[in-house]
């Protein structure tokens, strides 16, 4: 094809250049500036120019296929015009490609631009707003089902929570309760203090070891009975244990959550009907290594014998009793912080398997049966809004901590004669300052 003669000077061809390369980003002045250059471009004539130059008044939103009527005018004035001095100079090299689409370039209006994008960005929000509520509506519904179809829910003992600078404590215990037994025979075989939705968005979980020293009324008792002491006095074992921590470790619980051997397992049951993945790990007994330990089985004593189950070390998937029985177990070299060891361990699998968002409403269905069954101060409402996000959290890593670390203590002998754990309180209470805790 023939390449077109073009009757712009030099100096409006690289205007209408730029114009079009930047024509989403033109004031008003700038679209009718390019609106007239295009024109001019499309009449095919010879540039021509009066004394005066002649620039033809339109509205902002006439389109270039509106001006006839200016061409026939232009041709009355064509005998008065003179050729300028830009029409002598060397001719300006067409950019052929861009040219040619002259006629199909429409010229945006800015501000229904914005329009446009700003109800497209309110509709996405308020579709995304509908399909959270309509989830959390879901599974408040399937949790309230599962509460339903426990026919004796466990009582809630009295606990003046406390609330913490830096996310939500969470006091987790562990009773050695047994059948038959009741409340004041039992003592906390795990002391925990779970930190959830915290700025860091991570969930840091603290081991108290129950070993742990503690004075009460100038007697040097282990921390493990403050349970039990609560529970003698009037059911408020969780409640006594959170004054003796804040007493010695300055530490603010705002929850409690107690569990005993046969609600763990049914709660692990419920909630992973194909069990739990543990890495089963041991120390050495009597110095030497093991391939495979016997543990006391608990929930299957009868007539006061407890027999044994042999749990291998290495990967496997866990009932619940079988997991209650690994979290308990304390006869390898490393004793009591053997045991805390696999207690934290047993709780960040749990935390990091629920995690599945295609069991979001049969697991808040199976969340609502344990919740009936244990006996815990938590708002229904914070188990279905914040536990979402507390186990989302867990993707980013569970941040353990033991109390004391190992070793790190003195030997010293309780008021009964049992041998204990002295430590620093104060370092520990800096400690927990740095977790974030306090």
């Amino acid at each position: 094809m023939a390449k077109q003669d073009s009757n712009l000077t030099h100096h409006e061809e690289l205007r209408l250049d730029y114009l079009q390369k930047n024509i989403h980003y033109l004031n008003d002045k700038e679209r009718n500036e390019l609106a007239y250059l295009q024109y001019k471009w499309e009449t095919g004539r010879p540039l021509l120019s009066r004394k005066k130059s002649y620039i033809p008044e339109y509205e902002e939103d006439e389109r270039v296929e509106d001006w006839e009527p200016y061409r026939e005018e232009q041709d009355d004035f064509e005998d008065d015009f003179v050729e300028t001095e830009d029409d002598i100079l060397p001719p300006y090299p067409h950019r052929r490609r861009y040219f040619s689409t002259v006629r199909s370039i429409d010229i945006p209006k800015a501000k229904k631009v914005r329009k446009k994008k700003k109800g497209r960005v309110k509709r996405f929000f308020l579709v995304l707003f509908l399909v959270i509520l309509a989830v959390l509506v879901g599974m408040g519904f399937m949790f309230v089902k599962g509460m339903a179809s426990v026919e004796q829910r466990a009582a809630s003992e009295r606990f003046a929570g406390q609330s913490s600078a830096n996310g939500v404590n969470i006091l987790i215990l562990g009773t050695d309760g047994r059948i038959g037994e009741s409340s004041s025979m039992t003592r906390t075989d795990s002391i925990m203090v779970l930190n959830v939705n915290n700025r860091d968005k991570k969930v840091k979980l603290v081991s108290f070891m129950r070993d742990t020293l503690i004075d009460i009324g100038g007697n040097d008792y282990k921390l493990n009975v403050a349970y039990t002491f609560g529970e003698q006095n009037g059911n408020q074992g969780a409640e006594n244990v959170r004054e003796v921590l804040k007493e010695n470790f300055d530490i603010d619980v705002k929850y409690y959550a107690l569990v005993d051997f046969s609600t763990f397992a049914t709660a692990i049951d419920t909630l992973f009907p194909k069990g739990v993945t543990i890495d089963a790990q041991f120390a050495t007994v009597d110095g030497q290594p093991v391939s495979s330990v016997d543990v006391p089985d608990d929930l299957r004593m009868e007539n006061g014998v407890v027999p044994n189950q042999t749990i291998s070390v290495g990967l496997q998937q866990m009932d619940g009793r079988t997991l209650l029985n690994y979290a308990r177990f304390r006869k390898d070299d490393e004793g009591d912080f053997g045991r805390t060891k696999r207690q934290q361990q047993v709780l960040a699998a749990i935390m990091t398997q629920a995690k599945d968002p295609t069991k979001l409403f049969t697991g808040a269905e199976a969340l609502g049966k344990v919740y009936a069954l244990t006996s815990t101060n938590i708002p229904q409402t914070f188990i279905v809004t914040n536990g979402l996000f507390a186990t989302l959290d867990a993707r980013n890593g569970i941040e353990q901590t033991t109390i004391p670390a190992i070793g790190d203590w003195v030997d010293e002998y309780d008021v009964y004669g049992g041998l204990g754990l002295k430590i620093d309180f104060g370092k520990y209470q800096n400690r927990l300052s740095e977790l974030g805790l306090r």
